[in-house]
Formats: structure tokens, sequence, C-alpha cells
């Protein structure tokens, strides 16, 4: 980090910096106090390009309406507006201070006020920076500026008061830190472990919000660790925190516990991994706690069906945490497939290829490199299937079967259960190169029928 804190030069040229910067012009211009807040000001410190910008101003939500020709009232009793500029969404916030937090996310009361008192109210020093950025200068009424040199998450004020008004804190701490690679002051650290069980009171996609945030690369397995460290793991995921103590074969995991398999896997995720890699990853061995079983005469560990318990387990635990249902299913396929890989250089041709067609196959076999360079790093068998999987792609017309019931039935067959069984043992024969094309298909089926 530099010496001298500064917004980067990086996002100069961003459009959505200069809608933001056009926002704050006509807020200023229009009589009013208005800045640029929290994580903008904070990434921007950084170097880093910020995701969207935020806008407090001492504008009420009436005048806010009157400045700007497109508006959305999300939350006008808060002070909270949306105001559309240039194609995109911008929230603009009226300068409060909020008191009588009853439910542990919403305060009861809230009090317009000046810029201070505005940053105060907020979480976390880092996030409680102000940046004018028509007159190019920033304010720090909390300190947020020497944490930030020192990479301190700390809270504004009292840890256990701030967790205390919204609990979804606690969770967001171990975000922050994770993601900007920062340590937690102990004090908030120590009233985070106190508080840990409060995270509970919050909605389920609130919680899945963060966590899809928290377990992206590069710091997926950090994230992974405060979430114990803090004790918020066994609260959100308690069948996550019972790997710490489910032990494996070393001569397969030499990595020791499930966990730490787990947090390795997390530590090697691609850059870009597909949306569904991090929760298989911490998904598919779910259920090996709950499988473990020893061999009396080896002393081995095993863990029978664990893939298929776990698949069970998987959708639980996504459904707990409203996971979209189509991201569940490819989520849920991939923990109850991941064991069928190890036999792949056995399968039958027709069985292998129907593992490559599977629609889940590119998220299962990323899933399989990592189970493996995450324990013994053996990659023979994903080799194998990267190479089949090209093969395959070579061959499109091996993908739509060769023949349908309709062409079934114009061969003179009836509807029926026969008839699904002649289409399967059809579609086999195409998968192991023996049915090549449809005239053959057609042919060989003649020869079915007309034998009854």
């Amino acid at each position: 980090m530099p010496r001298k804190l500064r917004i980067s030069k990086s996002v100069s040229a961003n459009s959505s910096r200069s809608a933001a910067l056009a926002i704050v012009r006509r807020l200023q211009r229009g009589g009013f106090s208005a800045f640029w807040v929290g994580g903008c000001v904070r990434d921007s410190l950084l170097g880093r390009e910020p995701d969207d910008y935020d806008i407090a101003t001492s504008a009420l939500p009436a005048q806010i309406e009157h400045l700007f020709k497109r508006t959305v009232p999300v939350g006008r009793k808060f002070g909270v507006m949306v105001v559309i500029e240039g194609g995109r969404q911008f929230q603009v916030a009226t300068f409060r201070a909020e008191a009588d937090y009853q439910d542990g996310r919403h305060p009861e009361r809230v009090a317009f006020g000046d810029a201070t008192a505005d940053a105060c109210r907020r979480d976390f020093t880092v996030n409680g920076l102000f940046y004018d950025p028509v007159r190019k200068q920033s304010h720090d009424w909390v300190g947020g500026e020497a944490d930030l040199r020192a990479r301190i998450i700390r809270t504004i004020g009292s840890p256990a008061e701030r967790f205390g008004e919204d609990h979804l804190r606690l969770l967001r701490a171990v975000r922050f830190a994770a993601q900007l690679d920062f340590g937690i002051e102990p004090g908030t650290f120590a009233a985070l472990k106190a508080n840990a069980a409060k995270i509970k009171t919050i909605s389920a996609e609130r919680i899945r919000e963060e966590l899809v945030k928290l377990f992206r690369p590069p710091h997926a397995a950090r994230g992974l660790d405060l979430l114990r460290q803090s004790g918020l793991l066994d609260q959100i995921l308690p069948e996550i925190a019972a790997t710490t103590a489910c032990e494996q074969s070393p001569d397969f995991h030499p990595e020791g516990c499930v966990f730490n398999h787990l947090r390795l896997m997390l530590q090697l995720l691609p850059a870009d991994p597909h949306p569904s890699l991090s929760w298989a990853v911490l998904l598919h061995d779910v259920a090996k706690p709950v499988t473990a079983s020893t061999d009396p005469k080896t002393g081995s560990t095993h863990f029978y069906g664990h893939e298929k318990i776990g698949a069970d387990m998987a959708a639980e635990i996504l459904q707990r945490l409203r996971f979209p249902r189509k991201q569940t299913e490819e989520i849920v396929k991939a923990v109850r497939y991941h064991m069928q890989f190890k036999d792949a250089l056995q399968m039958r041709k027709s069985t292998l290829r129907r593992v490559l067609m599977r629609p889940t196959f590119p998220l299962e076999l990323e899933l399989h490199r990592l189970d493996c360079v995450g324990s013994h790093s053996q990659l023979d068998v994903y080799d194998f299937l990267v190479a089949q999987a090209k093969q395959l792609e070579q061959q499109p017309e091996i993908r739509p079967p060769l023949l349908t019931g309709n062409d079934l039935i114009s061969l003179g067959m009836k509807p029926g259960p026969a008839l699904g069984a002649l289409l399967a043992e059809i579609r086999e024969k195409q998968l192991q190169d023996e049915l090549r094309t449809k005239g053959d298909a057609r042919k060989w089926a003649r020869g079915r029928i007309a034998k009854g």
C-alpha cells in the first residue's frame, strides 16, 4: 500500500465513476453536501476498482427527487433513494443517525443529521470514509485511513454495540477481512466470537449473499478459516464444522482431516471458477463425518456411501440457505457423482460417454481436479477425462439419439414400455459405436421388431 492514500487513477476513466461524479456535482450545485462513501472510497484508496459507488448527502428524499429525473424510493423513510444516471443505479442516502435496533438488523428510528454523524453510525472504520470527488478531498472522522494502512478491520465505536445493532455485521467482518486480506482488531474479534450465535437471527438470503462473496477466490480458504475461528461456522454450517474432527486415511489424504482437504481445495480454486464450484468443493465430502467407519483388521477409515448421503445433505443445506433451485440441482449432482470418476479408466465406452455428456460435467471435472490436487495429487484420471472430452467434441453426431419414438412407430412398433426399452438399447449401441448412422439404426431396429 502506498504511504500516501489517494484515489486510484485506474478508475478515472470508468463510466460508473463518471456517472457517480455527475450525481455529486449536481447535488452540490443544488446547495447540498454530497460525498462518495463506504466501499468505493475504501477500494479506491487501496488501488482497487470499486464495484459500485454509494453517495451520502444532506439532501432529503424529496429534494433528491426534485434534482434527478429518474429515482426509485427504495427506503424513503430511511432516507435511501436510488438515482438512475447513465443507465446505472446509484444509492443516494441522506445523512442519518440510527437508533433503537429491535431485530438485530433494522433501526426503529432514523434521524437525519450531518456527515459526521452519518460516518459514526456505519459498521467498520475502513467503510466510514467520505470523499468529495469534485473538490478531491477526503474526510476521515472514524480513523479509517489509519486502519487501512494497518490492514485492520475494526468496528466504529463499541464492537458490542455495532454487532448488537446489526447481526449481519458479524459475518461482514469476516468477509471483509478475508476479501481484503486484513486482520481483525482483537476487541472486535472478541466481540464477534461472543456474539456469533446471533447470526441465526439473520435471514437465510442475507447470509447466503455474504457467504457467496466470502467463498470467492483468492480469499475463499481464509474465509473458511475465519468462519471457524470466529465460531460462525458452527452457527451457519455446522455440517462443515464437523469435518474438523473427521480424520482420513493418510494413504489417500496426507493433508489430514476433511476440513484440511476442503481448505486446500478452496485455496487452489481457479481465478474465474464456475459459479457453483466453491459450493461443490465445500459440500462434496459433507457426509464423511456421519459415514466414517474403521476396518477392525487394517485400522483403515472408510466412508462408504458418503457421496449419496452427501448429496441429500447438500440439498438440505442449499435449500436452507435459499439457493436458486437450478444451482442447487447442479451442486447436488456434482456431490452425488464425484466418486464415479475414480472408475473412469475401467468404464464401458457408453457409460463414459454418458458421463461426458452430462450438463454438469464441466463442474464435476473441475471438482475432480481440485479433489486430486488437494489430496494425493494424482491426475491420471483427470488427464484421461480431458482427452476423452476433447475427442467427444470432435464427434458431435454422437450427442443426439439416432432414432426417436416416432421413428420406431413408423417401423410398426406400438407405443409402450417395449418401445422405451428398444430406444434405450439403440442408444447404448450408438454410444458403443455399434450403430453409427440413422440408416444402420433403422435397419437394426426393423430386424428386432420383426422378431417380436
